[in-house]
């Protein structure tokens, strides 16, 4: 029987994890900072210079940023973050932009110096904005997480705590990830009263559903979940990969509708919750049992993310398309035995996958690792399985989970750093 504390905490998790952003997060983070300085400063700067760890560059330097009519890169992302001013909004700060609004950020773009270079940090996200206006001059430091406010200040006045999330608002990634495991996340899915997470897991479902429709209605970006769908004339397996990659496509290409994220993802958000949906939608699980099938990918795909890092050269869609793997698993009737062959299949079949940051390939990469969680569940099912010793898979699912945080962390640390340097033309 859990204790008190891992149920609060894994609660706590999915609440903190599980929020919504507009638009891919890394920008939406520049966007934010932008915003926080325009209401620090008391308008628009007329001089902003901004300091990016490379991660960030990566995941910002192709990718459109929403309500700019197709605008791309970090400066649209100030720019747009600086008119819409509302950094309250948090990571849907860009939800207040309307059409009319997209000429001033051509303008600001125009007619504002903005610098942008990269931090000498080793952290994955940090993010250093400074700006003037008027004589005044501020500081905006974010650091590990898209909203995590490190330092706000103007004139040398520490204006910090004006900006820092508090408990009544969006949640400050406070809950202890390292107590998570597979046999206590099964048994929390199993057993966890599911009064006070239903609004949150339904949220998850309507959101990234509606994205993901939005992605086969219309042709965005390389259209990958379009090209799978092939008019619904599919399976169940690529019904599955169709959705989670078309949700991909809108949001890698600027649409505006909502996600709810995790681990700091849309893609990921997407990827650990569409599968399992359509699953359940297709067998006709009883609702019940697909918001704790949910409750089993979210937290497995925090899991395995959380021993990788925030960001790095990891796809963080391969956890997620793992997680998404478990949760169908749970659907199936599947429990810890089951879970834990299919999440080390899983592992064993396409990590090392590289994250060349947010793009169109975003989707095809989605698509690819729903379908590596789907074969490590039916694997599972006609009783076949990797074994410690095949490459990274070890005895045991916990100490496989470790040697995939390894691999990210520190044997693909020279693998980003390179990635980086390819896509800044340094080399």
């Amino acid at each position: 029987m859990l204790s008190e504390k891992t149920v609060k905490t894994y609660t706590d998790i999915l609440k903190e994890e599980l929020v919504l952003a507009m638009g891919c997060t890394e920008p939406i983070a520049i966007a934010y900072a932008a915003a926080v300085m325009a209401d620090l400063l008391g308008g628009k700067p007329s001089r902003i210079r901004a300091g990016l760890s490379g991660n960030i560059i990566k995941n910002v330097k192709s990718v459109i940023v929403p309500a700019t009519g197709g605008m791309r890169g970090i400066a649209a992302a100030v720019a747009a973050g600086t008119v819409a001013a509302c950094p309250e909004r948090k990571l849907e700060v860009l939800c207040s932009l309307k059409k009319e609004d997209i000429p001033e950020i051509s303008a600001y773009i125009e007619n504002t110096p903005i610098e942008i270079y990269e931090l000498d940090t080793d952290n994955q996200f940090e993010l250093l904005m400074e700006a003037e206006l008027e004589g005044s001059h501020g500081r905006v430091h974010l650091v590990n997480r898209h909203t995590n406010i490190e330092l706000v200040e103007k004139n040398g006045e520490d204006l910090t705590s004006r900006y820092r999330l508090n408990e009544s608002d969006t949640p400050s990634y406070a809950a202890d990830r390292g107590l998570l495991n597979v046999h206590d996340i099964i048994e929390f899915a199993e057993t966890v009263d599911l009064a006070e997470l239903e609004p949150t897991l339904r949220r998850q479902i309507d959101l990234n559903m509606a994205i993901a429709q939005e992605g086969l209605s219309e042709s965005y970006g390389a259209s990958i979940g379009r090209l799978i769908y092939s008019n619904g004339r599919c399976g169940i397996r690529d019904s599955a990969r169709a959705y989670a990659a078309a949700g991909s496509d809108a949001r890698m290409s600027g649409c505006e509708m909502p996600v709810c994220i995790i681990s700091g993802s849309g893609n990921q958000g997407i990827t650990a919750s569409v599968p399992v949906v359509v699953y359940a939608q297709i067998w006709g699980s009883e609702q019940e049992t697909l918001l704790r099938a949910l409750i089993v990918s979210d937290l497995i795909t925090v899991h395995l993310k959380s021993g990788i890092g925030c960001l790095s050269a990891y796809c963080g869609a391969i956890s997620a398309g793992c997680g998404s793997g478990c949760g169908i698993c749970y659907l199936g009737g599947g429990r810890y035995y089951e879970i834990a062959h299919t999440l080390v299949n899983s592992i064993a079949i396409l990590s090392g996958t590289i994250c060349d940051g947010a793009k169109a390939s975003c989707a095809a990469k989605i698509a690819m690792a729903v379908k590596a969680g789907v074969m490590g569940y039916e694997m599972m099912k006609s009783g076949r399985q990797f074994y410690g010793g095949d490459g990274i898979v070890t005895k045991g699912v916990e100490n496989t989970i470790k040697n995939v945080g390894k691999l990210a962390r520190d044997g693909m640390s020279e693998t980003d750093r390179e990635i980086i340097r390819i896509m800044l033309e340094k080399n």
